[in-house]
């Protein structure tokens, strides 16, 4: 536990010297800032086109800059050598891969924080701005788009041998899963018989964290009926005063698995030298 520990601190102070970081945040709040600056005088409450304009702003940035610092810090492990000087302390790869993920988290949340604040202090001074559910909603959405896609990030840099790879492979993912996912399963569901389309799409959303953490925000906001009559279930337990538990319950699942994947993957790397 006492090097898992260690481990964080020092991810946490390799965190903060990233160029990375502060550019998404700049880049981040800049936007931000800029939809207020539009709505200065309107006060925003649910589902609107602000919200959803917001949304896919937080969906587009955060997932990208997870996906990049995650992996990277894996790979620069491999080519600086600094792993080869950690293996040789008694650390095991449990804690050396949760050791990072929470150093990373930390980081992460650290600047998406400090733009959220920043937003909503300069909300409060235009006069415009989201309500307080809203704005709670659209900090848990940036909130589990990092959980999750900080497990994917380092599943890509367990993978790769160099930052150029992880950087091929992580542009590729966040392509898939926010830009591209929509006409993937248009394209993909319409080939098969129409009795296998919903059950293949509980399974793809599931399988895709963007897609799942948006059709929740977006049921919390009270935008569910955009979803389509696909989603009728989905809009249904979600709405229910049980539904933030269980979909806490799966992106723990889904977290976990991640994590436990890079475990074995950078174990079977490890072995074999």
């Amino acid at each position: 536990m006492s090097n898992m520990i260690q481990l964080a601190k020092r991810e946490i102070r390799l965190g903060f010297r990233n160029p990375w970081a502060y550019s998404f945040l700049i880049l981040f709040g800049a936007f931000s800032l800029c939809l207020l600056a539009i709505n200065a005088q309107n006060y925003v409450q649910g589902y609107s086109g602000v919200t959803a304009s917001m949304l896919s702003l937080i969906l587009y940035l955060l997932p990208l800059m997870t996906l990049f610092i995650g992996s990277f810090s894996l790979t620069s492990e491999k080519e600086d050598g600094s792993w080869h000087l950690l293996s040789t302390y008694p650390l095991g790869t449990f804690a050396f891969v949760a050791g990072k993920y929470a150093g990373l988290l930390v980081v992460l949340l650290t600047v998406t924080s400090f733009g959220y604040g920043l937003m909503g202090a300069l909300g409060g001074v235009i006069g415009g701005g989201f309500d307080f559910k809203t704005y709670g909603l659209f900090l848990i959405f940036s909130i589990l788009l990092i959980l999750m896609f900080l497990g994917a990030a380092l599943f890509i840099g367990s993978l790769s041998k160099n930052r150029w790879q992880a950087l091929t492979i992580s542009v590729s993912v966040w392509f898939f899963a926010v830009i591209g996912w929509q006409s993937f399963l248009l394209s993909f569901l319409n080939l098969l018989p129409y009795t296998w389309t919903k059950p293949l799409l509980v399974t793809f959303t599931f399988l895709n964290p963007a897609e799942l953490v948006r059709i929740f925000v977006v049921v919390r906001l009270g935008g569910g009926s955009i979803l389509g009559p696909e989603y009728y279930r989905w809009v249904d337990w979600i709405k229910q005063p049980s539904g933030g538990l269980i979909f806490g319950a799966v992106c723990l699942i889904w977290t976990v698995c991640s994590v436990s994947s890079v475990c074995w993957f950078w174990e079977r790397g490890r072995r074999r030298g």
